[in-house]
Order: C-alpha cells, then structure tokens, then sequence
C-alpha cells in the first residue's frame, strides 16, 4: 500500500497511463501531418499551375519565346478576330471573352434565382422529412457528367425548347450549336452549388431572429425575405460568385453546345466558342508543340485563371465585408 500511495503521491504517471498518452500524441502528430500534407499538396499545385501558365505565356523556357513576347497585349485584348489555326493569323481574345461571358451570364440568369429559391424553400417552408427527400434528389444534378448535359442540350434543349418557341414563334434563326442552349444547361448544373450553400447560409440565421418577426406579426414570406435572406447575405452572394465562377470555368458542355466558332457576337442562339472550348479544341494533340498556337492555349489558360481567381477573392472580400456573426 505504502509503495503505490507513494507511486501516485509523488506526481509520477502510471506506465499504462503514460503509453496511452504517448500514443494517443502520436496519432495526433500523425494526423496533424497528414493534414498539413494535403494543405501543402494543395498549394504546390497551384504554384505549379501559376509556374506554367506564366513560363509558357509570358516569360519563355530557353531559347523558346512566350505567348506574349511574339503577340503584344494591345492586340490580344483589343483584336475582334480570333484565328490563330488560320492561315491570315490573329489574336484577339475577345470573341473567346465575349462567348465565355454570355454563357455565363445565361447560366447564372437560370442558375442563381432557382437556386435561391429552391435554398429559401429548403429552408424555411419544406419539413424535415420533405428536406430530406428533396435536398440529395436536388444535388444529383451535380454528379451528372458534363458531357451528359452538352448532349442533353444538343438533342433536346435546342431542338425541342428553343426552336419551338423562338424559330417556329418569333422567327429567329437558331442554329444546331448556340450560346442560348450551353447557357441553359450550365444553370442547371449550377443550381445545386446555389441551393446548398445558400441553404447553409440561411440556415445558419439564428432562430431568435425569425420568432422576433413572427412576434411581430410577419408572414412566413416577410421572414424569409426581409428578414433570413438579409442575414444570411454575405454568404448568399459568396454562393452566387462561386457559381459564376463555375459557370465561367466549365468546359465539356459548353464545348458540344455552344460550338467552336469564335465569333464576336451577342446574338445567344449563333455559335460561340469560349476559352475552354478552344482550350479543348487546340489540346487535341493535332498542334505542334512550341508553335503560337500552341502557346495561344497557355494565354487563353491564364486569362481564365485570372478571371477565376478575380472572382473567387471577390467572393471571400464580400464575406468578409458583409459577414455578420451571431452569438
């Protein structure tokens, strides 16, 4: 008795006690570096693709000049014509911009509202159990293949929506591959990236809020949208931002709907291409690797990068600008 009293009293640790302990900081290290490893995975990535964008678009390997060495910015900005596999060459990249734009902005005029709604329904009218039947249904749109989609709106969106209503109804000419049909089926593909971070973001509205409004005599709808969406702003636009970044980026749907014709136009029912339809275009192996069309896919490939990473800071500066804490 004597030996364990003073065993315990002199402010030692058990054995066992003290491999538990040693083990269990192991697993935390270990843990710990796993974590730290995949952060750092993530960041040399995109150093990587910065080293690559930038060595082959502006500053050359060698004795190899970059993209923008032999093709001055002035006219790759401010050129309307983009044939760069043509003969009489050019390098104007904004019928490539201007296609990429309208597409997006399609995407996000059928995307964002549906998705907000479907968001503010989710989470203020729908019941737990129907929440829970519509939300995973909602979000199996966004594990459909891109190339699925391109397709869909090939043999369907044009054909069977758009023709109808603005050939056969309106007369306008609406061709086989056109903006209009790649900007639809984009905004569906975006939908569920609104609906559930903007659920989140409505959700995380604490409820005192809500019972305070109720106690002052608001309807379901002046809650919702005087009152939760309000709150709930910040991360609202941050869901909208990221979408639109989606829609910008995305790459095989558009590449089957819109076509590859780069045209600078704002008719959204003629064929358009974008930066990621002729990024897929040129990366077919049929160019020569060094020569200015290739080079041209590095360009364009930075001009993307930097729109999207533009508008990912813009996302996290709203956040942070508009960000309300509740305790």
């Amino acid at each position: 008795m004597t030996s364990q009293r003073n065993s315990v009293g002199d402010g030692s640790v058990p054995q066992t006690l003290t491999g538990r302990v040693t083990l269990g900081r192991l697993k935390e290290q270990a843990v710990k570096a796993v974590f730290f490893c995949c952060a750092l995975l993530s960041i040399g990535t995109t150093i990587g693709i910065i080293y690559v964008l930038v060595t082959e678009a502006v500053v050359g390997v060698g004795d190899s000049q970059a993209f923008f060495q032999e093709v001055s910015l002035v006219e790759f900005f401010t050129e309307t014509r983009w044939t760069p596999q043509f003969a009489d060459k050019h390098f104007g990249i904004l019928p490539l911009l201007t296609g990429t734009l309208m597409i997006a902005g399609i995407a996000a005029c059928i995307g964002l509202p549906v998705g907000l709604a479907s968001a503010i329904y989710l989470s203020e009218y729908a019941s737990p159990r129907v929440r829970n039947l519509v939300k995973p249904v909602l979000e199996v749109l966004a594990g459909i293949p891109t190339v699925v989609y391109g397709y869909f709106a090939l043999v369907f969106v044009t054909p069977y929506v758009l023709r109808p209503i603005f050939q056969d109804g309106l007369g306008l000419d609406v061709g086989v591959f056109n903006a209009a049909s790649a900007g639809i089926v984009v905004g569906i593909m975006i939908i569920p990236m609104v609906s559930s971070l903007s659920e989140d973001a409505l959700r995380s509205v604490p409820q005192g809020l809500r019972e305070a409004a109720y106690a002052l005599g608001s309807t379901k709808l002046d809650v919702s949208l005087r009152v939760v969406l309000p709150a709930a702003f910040s991360g609202v636009i941050a869901s909208f931002l990221l979408a639109i970044a989606r829609a910008v980026g995305e790459t095989m749907a558009v590449t089957i709907a819109a076509g590859q014709t780069p045209d600078l136009t704002l008719n959204p029912f003629r064929s358009v291409e974008s930066m990621t339809a002729f990024i897929v275009n040129v990366s077919l192996g049929d160019t020569a690797v060094g020569s200015i069309v290739y080079k041209s896919l590095y360009a364009v490939a930075l001009t993307l990068f930097v729109i999207t990473l533009a508008m990912n800071i813009l996302s996290q500066a709203v956040l942070r600008r508009f960000r309300e804490v509740y305790q």
